[in-house]
Formats: structure tokens, sequence, C-alpha cells
């Protein structure tokens, strides 16, 4: 038995005068052969198409996993006790803080690894005077301060001084600002506030203020509530002051004369809700 490709077996039969007249069991060949023609045109669309949905469904799989990672280790930073004679040790820097204002350091100190977490391999920079001597003491503990950073990020994380936003810096400060802004942006979409138009602080951003942390940074809503703490200050005299260039507003961090961007600060908006706060 001979065995014609779909072409030759149309050309056969298409040059024979009596093609009208086909025997039955050749028709069913010439409806086989064209079956089989239709079905190796289609393959290589076949082909793309499943490349695409295998693609598709790695890439799914690829951002789940990447959420229910962090959804793990932002468990842990919650969750997770830090070592219990740290609070001791952040009592001889500051002695004037009672054990429940530095358990609110503590506090700080989660956020800020919280905005760390949310901000993946981005750099965020520490705001705080108070929490980042905490953070010294904690990362001193080098074992298990590497324990710790294992399991809320995945390596370790580089402690770094508490650093402000500076005006008209270098490559190096523009970077520091770009990781303060960032570090602001996330933890008001922690605490569910707005941080374009902020109606409170978050916690991270609130505590030098609010346990009045000499040589602290000092951080308000606005700059309007800047000037009427400054002048609540005057009148009641003496005690804790904050000096005028060493306190920001949010607006400082949408500002772009600065350094002329606002690298860090994210782009998208943020509710304004309860939460931690102060200031």
């Amino acid at each position: 038995m001979f065995y014609f490709g779909c072409d030759a077996f149309d050309s056969l039969v298409q040059s024979s005068p009596s093609r009208l007249a086909l025997p039955p069991n050749l028709r069913v060949v010439r409806a086989t052969a064209a079956a089989g023609r239709g079905r190796l045109r289609a393959w290589p669309a076949m082909t793309g198409l499943s490349i695409g949905v295998i693609l598709g469904l790695v890439i799914a799989l690829v951002i789940v996993l990447s959420m229910l990672q962090r959804r793990k280790r932002e468990a842990f930073i919650r969750e997770s006790p830090l070592p219990g004679d740290l609070l001791d040790a952040l009592a001889i820097t500051f002695p004037a803080l009672a054990l429940k204002d530095r358990q609110l350091v503590a506090r700080g100190l989660r956020k800020f690894f919280l905005a760390q977490v949310k901000a993946g391999r981005n750099a965020v920079a520490m705001p705080s005077r108070s929490v980042g001597e905490l953070w010294r003491l904690f990362a001193n503990q080098r074992v298990a301060y590497g324990r710790y950073c294992e399991q809320a990020f995945g390596r370790l994380l580089p402690q770094t001084p508490p650093s402000a936003l500076t005006a008209h810096p270098g490559s190096e400060g523009a970077e520091r600002n770009a990781a303060l802004r960032r570090c602001w942006w996330h933890a008001c979409r922690e605490e569910t506030i707005n941080p374009r138009k902020p109606t409170r602080l978050p916690l991270l951003f609130a505590l030098d203020s609010k346990l009045k942390i000499d040589g602290g940074f000092y951080y308000f809503t606005d700059d309007f509530t800047r000037k009427r703490k400054a002048a609540r200050r005057d009148d009641n005299g003496g005690g804790w002051t904050f000096e005028h260039d060493r306190s920001w507003t949010a607006e400082d961090f949408q500002d772009t004369s600065l350094d002329g961007t606002t690298d860090g600060f994210g782009s998208d908006g943020g509710g304004d809700g309860g939460g931690d706060g102060g200031g």
C-alpha cells in the first residue's frame, strides 16, 4: 500500500477528471490527510500558547511565594521577642526613660525592621536616635542578632547610625535621603497613615520628640504644628527644647529642593486611620 503526502494526494485528486466520483475509501483517505495537515499547521501556534501559559504560571507562583515569604518574615518581627537584656542596656544610655518608655522604643525598632522587610533590598535609614541606639545594642550581640536577621530578612542587616534629611548632599547623602523617604513611606503605610498628608506621626518618627530625647531627631506633621509646639515650649520656659534645624515635617520628604528628587517616596497613596503614633 502506498502513502502520499497531503499536498501530493490533493494534486492527484484535483488532476483526476473523475474526482467527483471518488470511491468512498479514497474520500476517507483524503479527509484524513487534510485533518492531519491542519494539525501540523496548528502545532507551532499551540506550542507557543503552551509556553506562554507555563511562563505565566511560573511568574504567578514566584509572586505568591514571595508574598508568603514576606508575610512570614513580618509575622516573625511582630511576634518574636527581642533579647531581654537590651532594655536594661538602653537604660544606661537614657537613664531618664522608664521601663514603659524603653518598651515603646523596642516597638519602634520592630516598626523599623518591618519597613526594611517591606522595602525589600532597597535601603531604609534609621530616623530616630533612641531606636537607633537600641538597634546598635542589638547588633553588638552578634550571634543573637545574626540569628534574628536570618529569620527576619534572610540575610544580615548591617547596622547604620541614625541620619537626617540633608540639603544639597553629594551622591552618598542623596542615597541617605532616599532611604529616609523610603522609611517614612513604609512606616506610614504600616500604621495606615497617609504619607503625603499625615494627621499624626508614625511611632518610629514620633519617639524622639515624644520621649524628649536630647540630641534626637524631631518630626512634625506640618510646619504649623512645629511652630505651635515651639511656642508652647517658650511659654512654659526651660525644660526640654529642640533645635529648629534638627526638626523636619512631612512636607520635607516631598521637597525636591533638598537634593533635586523625591527618590524613595512611594508613588501610590495611603489611608489615614488609627494606630501607633504621637508627636
